[in-house]
């Protein structure tokens, strides 16, 4: 751990910066996963199955309160648009739907784009660190007597690497971060897109069947 510190230390102010962007990505990250994993994720295929039920016995009613037990989680929001919207015909239906819809996904993928931004200005902090490193050792070997340059150089050119390293241990798990959360808002936003069509097929289906019964 000392040597680690005295690294940091040596780094200078890249260091600092780096580690900047390292605090925001590791709260960018536990933000999103609680949201996702917790808010507003759901058993989609458990909670359609549920739905469907519901709405081909006529229980429409049952179903939006279905939905109200799940108030944060994106596709209950959707099907209740689309379930309040039952009655009312079908461009009725599609209306509510998208425009829940076009509510909950960027509610379902902000911010996570975000983690990309910070890898990349945490790796070019490092370079950037490593290059001014780099200039300065070199500068610094003007006044040296000869036989401290080799070591000089080595030092410095070591000290200066310490801010691309530093910069490369945030990014790639940043970018890890941001890989594993896309796939997560990707599956949600799908479920998303495929029930609400599932479910406005399925509510003009039973408006035109109960209509023809009647």
């Amino acid at each position: 751990m000392g040597a680690i510190a005295e690294a940091f230390r040596d780094g200078g102010v890249w260091m600092y910066l780096i580690l900047v962007m390292s605090i925001f990505a590791i709260g960018i990250i536990i933000e999103r996963f609680i949201f996702l994993f917790f808010k507003y994720n759901i058993n989609a295929t458990a909670f359609m199955a549920q739905i469907q039920k519901l709405v081909m016995a006529g229980n429409v009613d049952r179903a939006i309160k279905l939905c109200n037990a799940a108030p944060s989680a994106a596709l209950p929001k959707v099907v209740k648009a689309g379930l309040t919207r039952a009655n009312k015909g079908e461009v009725a239906i599609q209306n509510a739907i998208e425009e829940a819809t076009l509510e909950v996904v960027p509610m379902i993928t902000r911010r996570t784009p975000a983690l990309l931004a910070i890898a990349n200005v945490a790796t070019l902090l490092g370079l950037l660190g490593t290059i001014i490193g780099l200039i300065e050792a070199f500068a610094s070997l003007e006044n040296a007597a000869p036989e401290d340059r080799q070591r000089l150089l080595a030092g410095g050119i070591a000290l200066a690497m310490n801010t691309t390293a530093f910069g490369l241990i945030v990014a790639i798990p940043t970018m890890l971060g941001h890989l594993f959360l896309s796939g997560i808002s990707k599956k949600i936003v799908d479920e998303v897109d495929q029930y609400s069509v599932k479910l406005e097929n399925l509510l003009v289906a039973h408006a035109k069947g109960k209509g023809h019964a009647e």
